[in-house]
């Protein structure tokens, strides 16, 4: 399959240009601030009215993001402790903290945030009153919920199999009445985040109606007072350009949904507010045939952007033109022919594209991935090797 050209935005274009200027080869992330806000209105605007809109840290933890999007959205959501000060420092309105095994302390700082806490177990439920009660301050809880029917498809499923993640649903009701007897927490109602990267906005909106009409079953049926349903995130993204998760027609599939009065229906998305928000830039600093191949390595790599190597596809590029040429010999250079770019580090597996065909491309040139926003640096390797890290410009 050939992989589509990316074209460079000029603002991200002026940004490469400057930075190309210095001696070092260039290697960095560039998030722009107004596509942030951009993305965040327009998911906003998707979604029923009174609807709570989270941000999932989890996709990219970088301070400024961060920040912006806690003003764009109603809050953030947490899976660690360190996210959750960091997203205290950024200001976040409501926060929810989520995620498997969570300590004494930071269900003690989760508390003492007043974030709702996404319960996974019999065993953190029991432990988080433990601490509510020491610290005399009543937890909110929400219980997870694996549903055996309440999975979509995408790339990592954490509802409707065997996961490690939440309640399964056969053991609710016990679960329920534990909760009645802790003095230490209020239950408060449901969550069900099912799946990661799914691109199918209509399937997403029939699971998120769906999600709704169990909640409100199942409060009815254990004698929970519902107040919140949380149906998690996983809007995707298609690296490649081949889909989209039409917003649009999410909007269409929510229209007829019935959330009672009182209920807060929160979705915490992640990748797709931050996907196209960020660009990765890499300096090409050798152009060189092997065995048929032409490759173009670069100043980076998959320590520094791993997700093309981690889900195994060839993410697409842009070419921002470099005119300096520093050196007294020829400049190496390609035309109309297909390349890999591969990264700085000792290992076959450390390439980011394979097989895209450029118009011109030459050592100086910078290559450019977008929708790099998420789950680039935050999952990376960074200091396999110990190169030096790519510098974050935030315009």
């Amino acid at each position: 399959m050939t992989v589509p050209a990316v074209v460079v935005p000029p603002r991200v274009a002026a940004v490469v240009a400057e930075l190309a200027a210095g001696d070092e080869p260039v290697c960095a992330y560039v998030y722009d601030r107004a596509v942030l806000r951009a993305v965040a209105a327009q998911v906003r605007a998707a979604l029923p009215a009174g609807s709570v809109l989270l941000y999932a840290m989890k996709a990219n933890g970088h301070p400024a993001v961060v920040a912006e999007l806690a003003a764009a959205v109603d809050g953030v959501e947490v899976a660690s402790g360190g996210e959750l000060a960091a997203a205290v420092a950024a200001g976040a309105g409501q926060l929810v903290f989520g995620g498997p095994a969570k300590t004494d302390g930071q269900l003690a700082a989760a508390v003492a945030a007043g974030a709702v806490v996404n319960v996974e177990s019999v065993l953190e439920l029991r432990r988080l009153d433990l601490v509510a009660r020491a610290a005399g301050v009543p937890a909110v809880a929400a219980l997870r919920v694996n549903r055996p029917g309440g999975g979509l498809a995408g790339s990592h499923r954490m509802a409707g199999a065997a996961t490690q993640f939440g309640v399964d649903e056969a053991d609710l009701g016990a679960v329920v009445r534990v909760a009645a007897e802790l003095p230490g927490v209020r239950l408060v109602g449901f969550s069900l985040h099912a799946v990661s990267n799914n691109v199918d906005a209509v399937a997403h909106a029939g699971f998120v109606v769906d999600a709704v009409g169990w909640a409100v079953a199942a409060a009815r049926r254990w004698g929970v007072g519902l107040e919140y349903v949380n149906v998690g995130g996983g809007f995707g993204v298609d690296y490649r350009g081949v889909r989209r998760f039409e917003v649009a027609a999410f909007r269409a599939g929510l229209a007829g949904l019935a959330v009672p009065s009182g209920v807060r229906l929160v979705f915490e998305p992640g990748r797709l507010l931050v996907a196209d928000a960020g660009w990765y830039v890499a300096q090409v600093v050798d152009l060189k045939r092997t065995q048929g191949r032409w490759f173009a390595v670069v100043r980076g790599g998959t320590h520094h952007f791993r997700l093309p190597a981690a889900w195994g596809y060839d993410h697409p590029f842009g070419v921002v033109p470099v005119d300096r040429w520093p050196y007294p010999f020829a400049r190496p250079q390609v035309a109309a022919v297909a390349v890999d770019v591969a990264g700085e580090l000792c290992t076959p597996r450390d390439v980011l594209c394979r097989g895209q065909v450029v118009g011109r491309l030459r050592v100086g040139d910078v290559v450019v991935f977008g929708r790099a926003g998420a789950y680039g640096w935050d999952i990376s390797h960074h200091d396999f090797l110990r190169h030096p890290y790519p510098r974050m410009v935030v315009v």
